[in-house]
């Protein structure tokens, strides 16, 4: 008889009920009831009672939920608990726990997979409009972060990408808010260009940059440089995943991008 092995394969028969699964973010397989939409990341550990009943079903009446399930369908299941995992971590710009972080990426990876545009440089138009970054592996931690006064006196707000992909550019933005007598309101821009480099990468060169208004500048003239070399997107970009609402990228230097799309750009965003 079959051992005590972890499977995700389901029997397509009845009236016998399957187990109800343990939620883990190693795999993704059907909900056990094969009627329902409902997709779960699960790891399936058997149990003595429900042995037999696996061991004993025919090959032919196996399906794994790739099978079942259309891709869409798997895909809206993984970004629901991306999303999930995403909340109260301030898109890990200051740090997140090692176990978080790599349930993120067991996220990512999944998404990756299941890429519908694996040439995204052949089809730009999918990268082009307004986007919000939602989570990155870029860190502002330690001495930075207090150089910075991103820890009392200084608030980082929501970082906006803009895509022209006909003219090849790229704006960055980082809105920032600074605390003191009355509360200081403005934005780091950073303007960058990009060719294709192959059919999932692009190269980027800075441009420019500029911090408004000259209030905030004044604010982070001395540690300017630092503030730029967080920020600066100058190196190479590999698009791994990109659908109508979401993209992901991995930079030259090994981080992670998580942008959500943007239907319309904010109000106070260049």
């Amino acid at each position: 008889m079959a051992g005590a092995a972890t499977t995700t394969k389901f029997m397509l028969q009845h009236p016998i009920p399957a187990p109800k699964p343990i939620i883990t973010p190693n795999k993704l397989v059907q909900s056990p009831n094969h009627n329902s939409s409902i997709l779960s990341f699960c790891s399936i550990k058997s149990s003595p009672q429900n042995r037999n009943i696996y061991a004993a079903a025919p090959q032919n009446d196996l399906l794994t939920a790739e099978q079942e399930e259309p891709k869409e369908h798997t895909t809206t299941a993984i970004k629901l608990h991306l999303f999930s995992a995403l909340q109260g971590i301030n898109r890990g710009i200051f740090g997140v726990s090692s176990e978080k972080k790599s349930e993120i990426e067991s996220f990512v990876h999944l998404l990756e997979s299941l890429n519908p545009t694996p040439h995204p440089t052949l089809s730009l138009h999918k990268i082009d409009g307004n986007w919000r970054l939602i989570y990155t592996t870029i860190t502002i931690l330690g001495s930075k972060r207090t150089k910075l006064g991103l820890r009392d006196f200084v608030t980082l707000g929501d970082l906006f990408q803009s895509i022209n992909a006909a003219q090849g550019k790229a704006v960055n933005t980082a809105k920032f808010s600074a605390r003191g007598l009355s509360l200081l309101s403005g934005h780091l821009t950073i303007e960058a260009s990009f060719k294709v480099a192959s059919n999932s990468r692009v190269d980027i060169t800075y441009n420019k940059s500029a911090i408004t208004p000259d209030q905030l500048m004044n604010v982070f003239r001395k540690n300017y440089d630092l503030l730029l070399g967080i920020f600066n997107p100058e190196g190479w970009l590999e698009i791994t995943y990109v659908d109508d609402s979401l993209r992901i990228g991995r930079d030259d230097k090994g981080n992670i991008f998580i942008l959500e799309r943007l239907l319309e750009a904010a109000s106070d965003n260049p």
